[in-house]
Order: structure tokens, then C-alpha cells, then sequence
């Protein structure tokens, strides 16, 4: 991607060298999500993620732990803590249903549906909801090139499965 293809972005010197550039992007990018969470929490009074859990649990009633950590892409014991504490906030009820009395079946309560009413869009993030805009081309390219910068990094991977606003 050469400079004279794309104009520069508002904010970002194009005289910059190119890797202050790209930082400085991140840095657009990091703090386009946290004001995202800030809003959030101030708004709904909710992180980002369990405010994503609480959207996804209005729309699949029912919906187990597991399911749950599948849709939000998150380690099952991350569902499990961010479960824990919307049911102690009173937000979702957990039972125990059907034949596998194993299984918890999560729906939002009253006072959960209030937080979504008065939660800014959208419920899954700014990043996630961007990302999913993408075409494909575009994306394999990110995935690609962050691919390299997480090898250079030597970051661990495993925080790939807690989400963002747990981490800001």
C-alpha cells in the first residue's frame, strides 16, 4: 500500500516515518475502543463484555455457558466469570433445565433488559463491529500482517480469548 494510493489519515503526519505511522494508527484504533468501553460503563453502567454477553443472551434465551463463550470468542471460564457476575447484579438468571441437569440455561432478566435499552451501539464493540464490516480480502490481509507482528512480539496468545475490555 504506498502513500500516494491513500490519503493520509486526519491526524497522522505523512512525513512520519512509516512505523511511527503505523503506531500511531494503533494508537487511533486503541483509543477508538476505549472511549467505546468508557461510554459504555457510563451509559449502561456494564463493561463492554458483559454487555456483549448480555445482548447475546436477550437474543438466545436459553443459551449455555459454553454457546455462550463460542459467540463471544472467549475462554469458557472468562463466560463463566462474566455469568457469575451479571447474575449476582441480578441482570441474567441461570437455571438448571432440561434432562442434563449439568447445564445452566441463561436468560436476561428485567433490570438486564434495561441496561441494553439504555446502552450505546453497538453491544459487541466498536473493533468487533468494524472487523465484521470488512471484506474478506481485507481481513485475511490484517490477519496476516498482525500475524507477523504478534510472532516479533513473542506475545502470548492466550489473551486472545479475553476480550478487550477486560484488559483496558
Amino acid at each position: 500500500m504506498s502513500s500516494s494510493s491513500h490519503p493520509p489519515q486526519a491526524g497522522i503526519e505523512p512525513a512520519a516515518a512509516p512505523a511511527n505511522r503505523v503506531l500511531r494508527q494503533f494508537r487511533v484504533v486503541f483509543n477508538s475502543v476505549k472511549t467505546h468501553f468508557r461510554q459504555v460503563e457510563r451509559e449502561a453502567g456494564v463493561g463492554g463484555a458483559q454487555l456483549w454477553a448480555l445482548s447475546v443472551i436477550e437474543r438466545r434465551p436459553g443459551i449455555g455457558v459454553t454457546e455462550l463463550s463460542r459467540e463471544l470468542d472467549i475462554h469458557q471460564s472468562t463466560a463463566s466469570n462474566l455469568i457469575k457476575s451479571l447474575t449476582e447484579r441480578g441482570l441474567v438468571t441461570a437455571a438448571r433445565e432440561g434432562m442434563d441437569r449439568r447445564s445452566v440455561a441463561l436468560r436476561i432478566a428485567a433490570p438486564g433488559e434495561a441496561v441494553l435499552r439504555s446502552a450505546p451501539l453497538p453491544f459487541a464493540g466498536v473493533l468487533p463491529d468494524a472487523l465484521s464490516s470488512l471484506d474478506p480480502a481485507t481481513l485475511e490481509r490484517l490477519e496476516q500482517d498482525l500475524g507477523k507482528l504478534i510472532a516479533m512480539l513473542e506475545a502470548d496468545e492466550a489473551s486472545a480469548g479475553v476480550p478487550l475490555s477486560q484488559q483496558m
